[in-house]
């Protein structure tokens, strides 16, 4: 694969640096699968632990040697070993654990939905700017190998204009009695849970829309089960989005030009084959030969920054995290999606 200037590639001397020693808020399962992926780098280490249960935290720690378990996040990002902190806290609190370890000096990579609105997120971004420390949204597929590969195919102009973008992320979990996917005060529904990933995708290949219609349907507590959107762009594009909790779609992704189209398998967000079909139909493969989770890149990239002094990715900017979020806005103003904590 020929890199491009904006897509960071990450060889084996970058696994061979010295340590970069990683603080978790939050002790659930993406945390844990964040830090079992790091294990594939040799640099990465996870040094510490924070819940606000000491219990919970020493669970965690016990899987990962050197690993200290604190009781508090304040006691975490006082923690002077740490270099990078990785938040994985329910929505709701992304902004509060954001803020306190940017205001710690800790550069943050923070789970997707960044926040839970666009306002949180331009108060998080005002934080990285004024204390001078990287932030990152924790979008891994971004940082992916198959979605390096589409940039690049993208940047080469081989599928003509873009026409249309398509994705679903469709997962059967309305039986599964989660807080965070039921509740209102959790920022529950399918939206900024599994939604966020379609919607990140499209604003990759179109940016920002001009203009989007949504509909969704409502559980009797009020958060979205399934979302659908229409974005339009000034260019005539479209984009065709959907997601829901109440089945298992294909999760697969499309985008169609004038030329040809890119066609990327399920699960789309996750390490994932997918092809190149050009309009004679000549047709390129490229085959999944990725191992782990696919959550190390994005660490990866938060690694690059801080050692390069940078506050934000080119590959996920602030300004892209917070113009996602607006279009989340305003997907949630017209399904009528509300949570009772924000004003």
């Amino acid at each position: 694969m020929v890199p491009t200037s904006n897509s960071p590639q990450f060889t084996k001397s970058d696994f061979d640096k010295p340590e970069f020693r990683w603080g978790i808020i939050g002790t659930g399962g993406i945390a844990k699968a964040f830090a079992r992926d790091l294990s594939y780098f040799n640099s990465h280490i996870v040094q510490a632990v924070g819940s606000r249960s000491l219990e919970k935290a020493s669970d965690f720690a016990l899987e990962f040697p050197s690993c200290t378990a604190y009781g508090s996040y304040e006691e975490l990002v006082a923690d002077p070993m740490i270099d990078a902190v990785y938040i994985a806290t329910p929505h709701p609190q992304h902004v509060a654990n954001t803020l306190l370890a940017l205001n710690a000096g800790k550069p943050v990579l923070c789970e997707k939905p960044f926040a839970v609105n666009a306002i949180e997120a331009q108060a998080m971004v005002a934080a990285a700017i004024s204390n001078n420390v990287a932030l990152l949204e924790a979008m891994w597929t971004r940082f992916l190998p198959h979605i390096a590969q589409v940039r690049e195919i993208l940047n080469s102009g081989v599928i003509g204009q873009i026409v249309n973008v398509e994705a679903d992320h469709g997962q059967y979990l309305i039986d599964h009695e989660n807080p965070r996917l039921t509740e209102p005060a959790l920022a529950g529904g399918a939206l900024l849970d599994l939604g966020i990933y379609p919607v990140s995708f499209a604003h990759m290949v179109l940016g920002a829309p001009s203009r989007i219609t949504a509909t969704g349907v409502l559980t009797e507590k009020g958060v979205d089960s399934q979302t659908s959107a229409i974005l339009d762009y000034e260019n005539g594009a479209q984009a065709v989005l959907t997601t829901t909790l109440i089945t298992s779609t294909p999760c697969r992704a499309t985008i169609a030009g004038t030329l040809g189209r890119i066609e990327i398998d399920r699960t789309f967000y996750n390490p994932a084959s997918m092809r190149l079909v050009i309009q004679d139909g000549t047709t390129t493969e490229y085959p999944n030969t990725y191992k782990g989770h696919g959550l190390r890149e994005q660490a990866a990239e938060l690694e690059r920054m801080v050692r390069n002094a940078e506050i934000e990715s080119p590959l996920l900017t602030h300004k892209m995290s917070i113009e996602i979020m607006q279009s989340l806005d305003e997907i949630r103003n017209q399904i009528g999606l509300r949570y009772p904590f924000e004003n």
